[in-house]
């Protein structure tokens, strides 16, 4: 089944692959990277951010990372960030936490951020939509994708 993100990849001439895995995985980038046979810091957790003005970003790490420091409040320009609730992440991405692809859904001037670690891997995975199935990209191209 062709997904919006593959749509989205395709359009834009961006080259990735698809790995499935079963539905029955835990959640958690650490589970889908020892399924199919990665490093969980290659698997990406994609995370929306919300600032005291409004404004929501989307947060790239490694499964391996935590996203909340002082780096990523200066980058955002803002010392008031929360992560988003899943409704919320629900609402803006139309994905459930677990699943999001880091592509395709933001609107005109939303901001990405991709951890620089991110940058040294030969490969990622990131969600491709629905809860079984990642796609797995370079960094280049997910910088590409994303317009991190």
């Amino acid at each position: 089944m062709k997904l919006a993100a593959h749509a989205y990849l395709d359009e834009h001439g961006i080259a990735y692959e698809t790995r499935f895995f079963p539905e029955t995985t835990e959640k958690g980038a650490a589970n889908v990277a020892r399924t199919l046979g990665f490093l969980e810091c290659q698997m990406v957790k994609t995370l929306i951010f919300e600032t005291d003005r409004g404004e929501r970003v989307l947060v790239m790490v490694g499964g391996d990372q935590s996203a909340i420091s002082g780096h990523l409040k200066k980058a955002i320009g803002n010392r008031n960030i929360k992560m988003a609730q899943p409704a919320v992440v629900k609402e803006l991405t139309g994905y459930d936490i677990g699943s999001v692809p880091p592509f395709h859904w933001q609107p005109a001037g939303f901001r990405s951020f991709l951890d620089e670690a991110l940058i040294r891997e030969s490969l990622l995975g990131v969600g491709a939509g629905v809860w079984g199935e990642e796609i797995l990209l370079t960094p280049t191209n997910l910088v590409q994708a994303c317009q991190a």
